[in-house]
């Protein structure tokens, strides 16, 4: 049995049910509650945060990790950039800087009550730099890195969505037009509505349900 410990709007476990997904892993979805986190999960990772891939007897408890358990199944359209080593330093230093960096950002813009050191909007600034990097390496194609969905495009994606989202309307009003239209292609995809839809209890390829915006 292979078990997956998510929650739903973490962004971290978006990118490992996408790459689940596109690998064709069937895997069973247990929701968590983090004010209640299952004993069975914490019996798997101490870390106590999600997700948590558990796979013939192995736990896999880091996202990226997940990711590329998942790539290493199948990866029909290449994420992993097999052949283009240039691509694959890219591709791991867009990730890195996403985690390391510009999760930072994205905290303290989301949650700036919680930092009253600094205005929403100097916080909002010092992640908008991020933006303006992703924009400028959509130009003259759709995804990040590549002519295709390539992991850092889908790694990076549910952060970017989270920035968006703190204030939609100041986003789309940026002159970040390719990455509007890339963020847009995501959360349009069946990839990323099929792993949000409500009560989804499994990666298989199984029918669809209504997206929960």
């Amino acid at each position: 049995m292979t078990t997956l410990y998510s929650f739903r709007r973490c962004p971290y476990a978006m990118r490992a049910r996408m790459a689940l997904r596109y690998a064709g892993v069937a895997v069973d979805i247990v929701e968590v509650s983090l004010k209640a986190k299952p004993a069975e999960m914490l019996a798997l990772s101490s870390k106590g945060t999600v997700p948590v891939l558990s796979v013939d007897g192995r736990v896999i408890d880091e996202s990226l990790e997940i990711m590329r358990w998942a790539l290493a199944q199948q990866d029909p359209q290449d994420w992993l950039l097999k052949q283009d080593p240039q691509g694959q330093l890219a591709m791991a230093a867009l990730i890195e800087e996403n985690d390391q960096a510009f999760k930072v950002h994205l905290n303290r813009y989301k949650y700036a009550e919680r930092y009253p050191e600094q205005p929403m909007e100097a916080y909002r600034a010092e992640g908008e730099v991020f933006l303006r990097k992703l924009d400028e390496l959509l130009e003259g194609r759709d995804y990040l890195l590549a002519n295709h969905p390539c992991l850092a495009d889908v790694a990076l994606m549910p952060f970017i969505r989270q920035f968006a989202h703190v204030d939609r309307e100041w986003f789309a009003q940026t002159p970040y037009r390719r990455l509007q239209a890339w963020l847009q292609w995501f959360l349009e995809s069946e990839l990323f509505t099929s792993v949000m839809a409500v009560g989804a209890s499994s990666l298989a390829k199984n029918p669809r349900t209504p997206l929960d915006n």
